[in-house]
C-alpha cells in the first residue's frame, strides 16, 4: 500500500520576515577580529558540542521544546524515561496526559509542557507524517517551535549550519561587539554575515560554551580570558587572574 502522500503547511509569515532583515556588509576588520575568536575559542572548547542528549532528530527536537526555563541537566535526566515511554511522535501523540506530565514534572511548568510536546507530536504525525521536517520553513510552523530550536535541529541532527542564538549566544555577541542588535533574529543574521555558513552550528556551540563557563552575565571572568585581548568589553568583570579563575568553571549543562 502506497505510503500517505505528505501534507506540508504553507509558509507562515516568521520565515519571510526573517528573510527581509537586511544587513549592512561588515567591516573587514570586524570580520577577522570575530574569526580570530572563534578560532580561540574553537581550541578553548575542543569538546563543545550540543549539552543536551538525543539520539535522533525527534528528541533532539523534544528536548530542546522541554528545556524552556530550566536546566540541561534536568532535561537529561528526564529525557531518558521520556523517550522509552514514547520514542517516536506516534506513541506521544498517543500519551495520556497524566502520564506525560509525571515524567515532566521534575522540569517546572510541566503543564505547559506537556501541551507543547503533545501538540507538537500531533503536528509531525498529521502534517510530515511522523518525521521531523529538515527545512527551517517547516520547521518553524511547528507548535512551538521558533528560529532558535529550528537551528538547533538543523545543526545537530540534519548537519545543516544554523546560528542558535540563546540568551549566552546573543550577550557575548553584543559584548564582542559584533552586534548591537538584542532582537534573536538581527542577532543571527548580524553574526551570519561575519562567518562562512560552515562555521554557523561550531560557532554557536563555541558562544553558548564560553558563555557557560567563563563569560557569565553578571560577573564574566575576565581575567581568566582567552579572548580578552580581542573582547571590547574587557574589564566588564574581574580584571585579576586569580580572582577571574574563580569564577571559571567546568560545569557541563546549565
Amino acid at each position: 500500500m502506497p505510503a500517505p502522500a505528505r501534507k506540508v503547511t504553507p509558509k507562515s509569515s516568521k520565515p519571510a520576515k526573517a528573510a527581509a532583515v537586511e544587513i549592512p556588509k561588515p567591516d573587514t576588520s570586524l570580520v577577522r577580529r570575530a574569526r580570530k575568536i572563534d578560532r580561540i575559542l574553537a581550541d578553548t572548547y575542543p569538546d563543545a558540542r550540543a549539552e543536551l542528549d538525543f539520539t535522533n532528530a525527534f528528541e533532539c527536537l523534544v528536548v530542546t521544546v522541554i528545556s524552556a526555563q530550566t536546566t540541561d541537566r534536568r532535561v537529561n535526566a528526564a529525557s531518558p524515561a521520556l523517550f522509552a515511554a514514547y520514542p517516536t511522535p506516534e506513541a506521544m501523540a498517543a500519551a495520556p496526559r497524566e502520564h506525560m506530565e509525571q515524567l515532566l514534572g521534575p522540569l517546572g511548568f510541566f503543564r505547559q509542557k506537556t501541551d507543547a510536546v503533545l501538540k507538537l507530536s500531533q503536528a509531525l504525525v498529521d502534517t510530515f507524517g511522523g518525521e521531523v521536517p529538515s527545512r527551517l520553513e517547516e520547521l518553524v510552523t511547528l507548535p512551538g517551535v521558533g528560529r532558535k530550536t529550528a537551528n538547533v535541529v538543523l545543526g545537530n541532527s540534519f548537519d545543516k549550519p544554523g546560528i542558535t542564538v540563546d540568551t549566552h549566544f546573543g550577550r557575548l555577541a553584543r559584548r564582542f561587539g559584533w552586534t548591537e542588535e538584542t532582537d534573536p533574529v538581527k542577532v543571527e543574521h548580524a553574526v551570519g554575515a561575519l562567518f562562512p555558513k560552515r562555521d554557523w552550528t561550531m560557532l554557536s556551540h563555541h558562544l553558548i560554551w564560553h558563555g557557560r563557563r567563563r563569560c557569565h552575565a553578571k560577573k564574566p571572568a575576565c581575567g581568566a580570558c582567552p579572548v580578552a585581548r580581542l573582547c571590547p568589553s574587557f574589564g566588564a568583570g574581574p580584571t585579576d587572574p586569580i580572582e577571574a579563575e574563580k569564577l571559571v568553571t567546568t560545569q557541563g549543562p546549565a
